[in-house]
């Protein structure tokens, strides 16, 4: 079990890493970042705080971000359905801010932002198998 946990948190960073390296060198591209700082404080407003220092909120969302992907490549792509498990998340990233009360501008405002996000779950999840087929 601990060995596809690893897996899945390799796949996560490699796709932190890619989509930071993309944000910071490109126009045009997604901002999967923003989407998810937007949910931290919306879900911290149910309690009633809220993260304003930017630093901290983007380290926080990174965070989460590297530990719930982790968790799910690691339960979706060290099987054999590590294509799918790829694709769908990129499908429901695209999808879902929207339908949650979040700005989706940032993943879904045009078909290159879209076919980014999903290609970039798709990375995460290709790597998350071949890091666990390495180490298995």
């Amino acid at each position: 079990m601990y060995k596809k946990i690893l897996a899945g948190l390799g796949g996560a960073v490699a796709l932190s890493l890619l989509h930071e390296a993309i944000r910071k060198n490109f126009d045009n591209v997604p901002e999967i970042n923003k989407v998810g700082e937007e949910a931290l404080n919306k879900a911290l407003d149910t309690v009633d705080m809220k993260v304003t220092n930017h630093e901290q909120l983007y380290a926080a969302t990174l965070a989460g971000d590297v530990i719930g992907n982790g968790m799910y490549y690691a339960a979706t792509a060290t099987t054999g359905f590590n294509i799918a498990s790829g694709v769908l998340m990129g499908l429901g990233a695209v999808a879902l801010p929207e339908k949650m009360g979040l700005d989706d501008a940032p993943v879904a405002e045009n078909n290159q932002k879209k076919i980014m996000t999903v290609a970039y779950y798709l990375f995460g999840a290709v790597i998350t198998k071949l890091i666990y087929d390495k180490i298995k």
